[in-house]
């Protein structure tokens, strides 16, 4: 359905924000655990990038701005196109320029503060995807689409007690 493909080629923006974001990580600083985690979304996220790719090519629909470009190591305002306006979770262009100036323990937290943020808009296109009458049939799609909630609240969860940790342990960073 064009639900399915709108939802393809948006989370595949929505992916190249969290890219950008957590590439950011090594050179501002930030701590072990946090390094972890975006290494780890850096993995996970490329690799879906490339299947939502490649099930858009396979169905010969356009790929979004953000594939074209590469999905990575673009400006900061990467994924933030007209077309991804009012996308759920997308940083603001300030959000961004906060985050990618931020250094050590406040990276942490901008990071960590800013990626829920992001996870939790990823939760709510599938949620969208899910309502929207005869969407995600297509077995690929819907179990993707699964995927996609299940892991963004699992990291949501990890993400939070990480946050609440930063409080107490800010001075062993």
């Amino acid at each position: 359905t064009q639900a399915d493909v709108d939802f393809m080629s948006a989370m595949i923006g929505h992916h190249s924000q969290a890219l950008l974001m957590a590439g950011w990580a090594p050179a501002r600083g930030a701590g072990p655990a946090v390094r972890t985690l975006a290494e780890r979304i850096i993995n996970g996220q490329e690799d879906e990038i490339r299947s939502m790719e490649r099930w858009l090519r396979d169905r010969r629909k356009p790929l979004p701005e953000a594939s074209r470009m590469g999905g990575t190591g673009h400006s900061p305002g990467a994924g933030q196109g007209h077309s991804h306006r009012g996308m759920p979770g997308m940083l603001s262009e300030a959000q961004l320029k906060q985050l990618e100036q931020a250094k050590g323990p406040e990276f942490d937290r901008l990071f960590l503060t800013f990626m829920i943020q992001h996870h939790k808009g990823a939760v709510r296109m599938v949620e969208q995807l899910f309502a929207t009458p005869g969407a995600a049939r297509d077995e690929t799609v819907f179990k993707f689409a699964n995927d996609v909630s299940v892991d963004q609240r699992t990291e949501v969860a990890r993400m939070e007690r990480m946050l609440a940790g930063l409080g107490s342990n800010s001075g062993s960073q």
